[in-house]
């Protein structure tokens, strides 16, 4: 498609690029609405007046645009970069405020940067950082302790000591080498961690950039290596191992609580933590709430006549805390409670490992959709367009999936 000017033909691309380039014209001045809409990598300056401020605007990794404001000023007859910290953090007003401050500072003859010297070391901001997300952290401390522990055996050695602003790439580098190709799950979170105390110190105006982001992606060695997938049994073996949990003398309702995973394909931390008020009887329907499902959204999970009776069995084990499948003191069985009785009655598997069968005996054994199976085991649609448009959770075909399984798996019970 071509549009005509004069005697010269221009291509649509290049009319695309002239819309484009005028509809982000600078500003003579920064506002607060351009600040926000702005999706241009670039520099944009606050005009005159502004003391040197500026908008940096870079592509993110994760998509979209990271913003971070930064100042050139003069010290000591030279030019330098002061960090600001990062938008929205840091609003337009406030960079504005902080920019002020630091001109005023720089007439008096002193260095605004010594604001760095004040930067906490990095194990302080863990600390100030973990304090930040604790009361988001529903678990007990449990995340609060795993934080600490990877930080303090891997990264404080290291870095502990160092001021924020004062650690660089090579510091990064010099933490997560060593244990990069050996414990690749473990470094992965050390990382993730130091980036995450890192992007606190840019939105405190401590530094300019994430020393564990994008740069660091290039330097460290491909995982060559392939993912150790969670040990499940082929779907034709769940039968008998639902016979020798039955057979075992396991606490009733760990036994239970296993012939109920197994029959919903449900998480073990879902069916843990399962009270009663969750079940509607009349419907036979489980519903887990969000709080307890990975994906963070509410699971409906149709009961089978099967699970149903498990259920009924597990009634006579009720006590006044609600839980479905309590532990001989009453509480929320342990994570590794299933997995011990597994491992002790050899059977080769893991409880995760038993969604893994059903998937297998569902893509092997039927004809049912493949929306119909990962919707039954709560996965979440990864083609956003396609989720956007499916508003059913296809329930009663869910339903009758899980009715077929639940007659294969105890089609031999004794």
């Amino acid at each position: 498609m071509t549009f005509y000017a004069g005697a010269r033909i221009l291509p649509i691309i290049v009319i695309t690029e002239v819309i484009l380039h005028t509809a982000m014209k600078r500003p003579k001045r920064l506002s607060a609405t351009f600040v926000n809409t702005v999706n241009v990598p670039g520099r944009y300056g606050d005009g005159r007046g502004g003391h040197g401020l500026s908008l940096l605007v870079k592509p993110a990794s994760a998509g979209g645009f990271s913003k971070s404001w930064a100042q050139r000023i003069r010290l000591d007859g030279k030019a330098a970069n002061v960090g600001l910290g990062a938008y929205p953090v840091v609003t337009l007003a406030r960079a504005r405020q902080r920019a002020l401050a630091n001109a005023r500072t720089a007439s008096e003859g002193r260095d605004p940067r010594d604001r760095a010297s004040r930067a906490p070391t990095f194990e302080q901001a863990v600390e100030t950082v973990i304090g930040i997300h604790a009361d988001n952290w529903k678990d007990g401390g449990k995340s609060a302790a795993q934080w600490r522990a990877s930080l303090r055996d891997y990264a404080v050695p290291k870095i502990g000591r160092k001021r924020v602003d004062r650690i660089s790439t090579a510091d990064v580098m010099e933490v997560l080498l060593p244990i990069w190709s050996t414990k690749r799950e473990t470094a992965r979170r050390v990382r993730q961690r130091i980036g995450a105390v890192m992007k606190w110190a840019v939105a405190q105006g401590y530094r300019e950039d994430n020393p564990a982001g994008d740069a660091i992606s290039a330097a460290l060695p491909k995982n060559s290596a392939r993912r150790q997938h969670q040990k499940a049994l082929p779907h034709s073996g769940v039968a008998e191992a639902l016979a020798r949990v039955r057979a075992s003398k396991a606490h009733r309702a760990t036994a239970l609580a296993f012939e109920f995973l197994v029959l919903t394909a449900c998480r073990s931390g879902e069916v843990r933590g399962a009270r009663w008020n969750e079940v509607d009887d009349a419907a036979a329907t489980w519903t887990v709430p969000p709080e307890r499902m990975k994906a963070k959204l509410e699971h409906r999970v149709p009961l089978a006549d099967r699970a149903v009776a498990v259920l009924d069995q597990a009634r006579e084990l009720a006590d006044r805390g609600g839980l479905v499948f309590p532990s001989p003191t009453g509480r929320v069985l342990s994570d590794s409670t299933l997995s011990k009785l597994l491992r002790e009655l050899g059977i080769g598997a893991v409880p995760h490992g038993f969604r893994s069968s059903f998937r297998d005996w569902a893509a092997e054994r039927t004809d049912v959709p493949r929306e119909v199976c990962e919707l039954a085991l709560a996965h979440v649609n990864s083609d956003r367009v396609e989720a956007a448009y499916r508003r059913s959770d296809l329930f009663e075909k869910r339903r009758d999936l899980m009715a077929a399984w639940a007659a294969y798996v105890t089609a031999s019970r004794a």
